[in-house]
């Protein structure tokens, strides 16, 4: 499916991955809607891209009708929508049994419900705005997991449990969407330069950056954005998960 003239909407699209998949994206010929709750973020962007075909709606991803409006401002300002990048999410670091007690369980639900939730909500609502397109091939979902959903490290239990349930749904709803002409495909990455990973701590980033094979550095955003590039415009990829992650595999700490 061609990029050029075609409408996306990306999630947590003001930094991080989801920034270079904006990037990427109006580069290419398409029209973008960044759904974000950061501003300040978000109007610095636009600002730097320099162009009309570009909006940003502050959207929390964890409710409907926050979603269901952003939808609706999309329709008004682009008459379409024809790709979802799901990239909002963030972390938290904590054993399920530390030295404070066990695990909070109202910070692990608030991880599901951002990560997986979130995401999920967001795919099926824009699946029912891609469904109004006439053509076969009506349009792709792109979700974010992380390697971290197969091998989560020492503290990641809502984190990693999160992205194996973004993994878990690939395929059952590429399923689901298969009749509607909708790909859904998820992009799991390992270590990539965004601010979720500057928040942690120097000898982490070491740890992990020895687990990388080849190149053996950390990713960048763009290098994420390419892959969702490949994904739209491959029109037999489906119900499929892409580690982007140089080989690494985590260890337990």
């Amino acid at each position: 499916m061609d990029i050029k003239n075609n409408v996306a909407l990306v999630t947590g699209g003001a930094s991080g991955l989801g920034r270079g998949a904006v990037e990427f994206l109006i580069k290419n010929g398409a029209k973008v809607a960044i759904l974000d709750i950061n501003d300040d973020k978000a109007d610095a962007l636009i600002k730097n891209l320099n162009t009309n075909d570009v909006i940003y709606i502050n959207t929390n991803v964890m409710e409907e009708e926050s979603v269901k409006n952003s939808l609706q401002s999309i329709k008004n300002a682009f008459g379409k929508l024809n790709f979802v990048i799901n990239c909002a999410g963030t972390g938290y670091g904590a054993r399920i049994l530390g030295k404070q007690g066990p695990h909070p369980l109202d910070i692990f639900q608030f991880i599901i419900n951002l990560n997986l939730v979130g995401t999920f909500n967001v795919m099926r609502l824009g699946a029912e705005l891609i469904d109004k397109n006439k053509e076969d091939e009506k349009g792709v979902i792109i979700n974010t997991a992380s390697i971290a959903g197969y091998e989560g490290q020492i503290g990641q239990s809502a984190y990693s449990a999160s992205k194996a349930g973004v993994i878990g749904l690939t395929l059952t709803a590429a399923r689901d969407l298969a009749r509607h002409g909708i790909r859904v495909c998820t992009i799991a990455p390992g270590i990539f330069n965004t601010p979720l990973m500057q928040l942690a701590k120097e000898e982490n980033k070491e740890s992990l950056l020895e687990t990388t094979q080849f190149p053996h550095r950390f990713g960048e955003p763009e290098e994420f954005a390419k892959l969702a590039g490949h994904i739209i415009e491959n029109s037999y990829l489906n119900g499929e998960t892409i580690r982007l992650d140089s080989a690494m595999r985590m260890q337990p700490k």
